[in-house]
């Protein structure tokens, strides 16, 4: 809890952060989040750490599918042990092999009933089993504070951008 009530802390230093739990308690070889809002249907990445194969921004429509029924409308956690199961749902699941990674975890990040993000994981083949992914929920306090300051301004293209 420090991290949220040091001087200068901002929302990317709290994903950051987040990142590096994610990291220790359930392990993962690339982490993106994404912030959704719900009543337009779109989604923006606002954290990545390969800038070069996801980069941030770009707001995109929400697909409906089977990971949008289970993490947007069931806010519950999806997971996946092969790239096949990966490529029913994920349309750059070309992107994900390529980089070596064939297991995907989404963990919705939910406020007041509705999911307002995901951390977006990804691993070698049959990684994310959900022994592995248990200690998720022991994320959701300090996902839910960065998510908050995250979501603040990620779709007002009129925000202003910090110095």
């Amino acid at each position: 809890m420090a991290a949220v009530r040091g001087p200068g802390v901002d929302a990317q230093d709290l994903i950051g952060r987040l990142g590096a739990m994610v990291h220790d308690l359930i392990g993962t070889r690339l982490l993106t989040a994404s912030v959704f809002n719900m009543d337009t249907r779109q989604s923006r990445r606002v954290y990545s750490e390969n800038l070069e194969a996801y980069p941030l921004g770009g707001i995109k429509p929400i697909e409906d599918n089977r990971w949008t029924q289970i993490v947007l409308h069931e806010r519950r956690l999806f997971h996946t042990l092969r790239i096949e199961e990966i490529a029913e749902v994920f349309f750059d699941w070309q992107l994900i092999r390529s980089l070596g990674y064939e297991s995907n975890a989404n963990i919705p990040i939910v406020v007041d009933g509705k999911v307002i993000g995901t951390l977006n994981l990804l691993h070698e083949a049959g990684y994310y089993t959900s022994e592995r992914l248990e200690p998720a929920s022991a994320l959701m306090p300090y996902a839910t504070i960065a998510f908050m300051a995250l979501c603040a301004n990620a779709f007002d293209a009129a925000a202003p951008k910090p110095s």
